[in-house]
């Protein structure tokens, strides 16, 4: 027999914990809509995030490495993928809401303009004036205003705790937010895990990626606590193996070892404050889905490296500067040339949307670029008139 909504419903009501959300429980849609037949509301959420045009355009996205660079290289989709298994795990091991989990992992970067940090970094000093810009107030503006497959309505009428789950922060955000979504202490517990989940994977991963790319060795990693605890896990795991035949398993152990250590330290905080609700979860002095306080030294030891190795490295830099200039050109010309923009954003100049500005429409299609496409269009635009 087939499974119902409904059905899916009850299980959560029996096995989540009293601190989950549960999808009959949502605050709802800002736009009410019928139930699905078998989807929760967060299920729904989720494959709505995957079917959207910004998640197809992560593939083309910076992680660390300008898109282009090489195949086998992290981009922001594949990263997205890893931080959604990651959150999946974590948040199943302790209870929460997987769906859920799965959905707010699956969309944490759907605001990140092109080039990366990088691209961000030029936005926000453009937008300085304007607005703000900051790419978790960006990924809101994505799914309430900007992803349109619904006739008669904009964005793609998420559950408010989906859409609040984006913001991380509750609405301390740079740029615009919405406003009936409240603000408070901490995030929700499901968007903890996602946030924890984000981070332990691009410190693996930017590892991963550091060594093909040759800006550090395997030598050079052994000054870092995790990579050694890592490399002590993967020659337990396999005893008989040695040299190269331990780089991968080394580099699965720099996830392993960290997720080992959120679920057990989570729990115990879980267990230590038990929250009735997962609003009470929320009002905490201190987030409940966190690290070990060793394990968190070990993970900012690496964060340190990374930005001192890897993030900053000559090469890095001169690619990341060259993306930024771009990125600062191509915005500023189509702002003076908004004819030279799509349909949809020289519609929104003609029809504005509550508080937009020539500087707001401008960021939101810069913004939506892949790299490839901003690459594109610099090239187009700017650079065969200079030269």
């Amino acid at each position: 027999m087939q499974r119902t909504r409904q059905e899916f419903e009850e299980l959560e009501r029996r096995d989540l914990a009293p601190f989950a959300l549960k999808a009959a429980e949502s605050r709802g849609r800002r736009h009410p809509e019928s139930e699905d037949p078998h989807r929760t509301a967060f299920g729904r959420d989720r494959d709505r995030v995957v079917h959207s045009g910004a998640f197809r355009r992560l593939e083309y996205k910076t992680q660390v490495l300008v898109n282009g660079t090489g195949d086998n290289y992290r981009t922001r989709m594949t990263h997205t993928l890893e931080v959604a298994q990651l959150a999946r795990a974590v948040g199943r091991a302790l209870r929460l809401n997987e769906p859920l989990v799965e959905a707010i992992g699956l969309s944490h970067d759907l605001g990140h303009p092109p080039f990366g940090h990088s691209g961000e970094e030029e936005l926000r000093e453009l937008m300085v004036d304007h607005g703000g810009f900051e790419h978790n107030s960006q990924a809101l503006r994505i799914v309430d205003l900007l992803e349109n497959p619904y006739p008669g309505r904009m964005g793609l009428n998420l559950t408010y705790e989906m859409r609040s789950a984006l913001l991380k922060h509750g609405t301390k955000s740079s740029g615009p937010t919405s406003a009936d979504i409240e603000a408070e202490p901490q995030p929700w517990l499901e968007a903890q895990v996602a946030d924890a989940a984000d981070s332990l994977a691009y410190i693996s991963h930017d590892l991963d990626d550091g060594l093909r790319f040759g800006v550090f060795s395997e030598a050079d990693l052994g000054e870092l606590e995790l990579w050694r605890r890592a490399r002590g896990e993967a020659k337990r795991r396999f005893p008989g193996a040695a040299g190269e035949e331990l780089l991968r398993p080394t580099v699965h152990a720099t996830l392993a070892l960290p997720v080992a250590d959120l679920i057990a330290a989570s729990d115990a905080r879980l267990q230590a404050v038990a929250p009735p609700t997962p609003l009470a979860a929320r009002r905490t002095a201190e987030r409940l889905i966190a690290f070990t306080p060793e394990m968190q030294e070990i993970q900012s030891e690496a964060k340190r490296y990374l930005f001192k190795r890897f993030y900053y490295a000559d090469h890095v830099m001169a690619v990341r500067r060259e993306a930024r200039r771009q990125l600062r050109e191509l915005f500023l010309f189509l702002h003076a040339h908004p004819h030279e923009m799509a349909d949809w954003a020289r519609a929104r100049l003609a029809r504005p949307l509550p508080g937009d500005s020539s500087w707001r429409v401008t960021c939101d299609y810069v913004a939506g670029m892949t790299d490839r496409f901003a690459q594109q269009e610099w090239e187009r635009l700017v650079g065969q008139r200079s030269s």
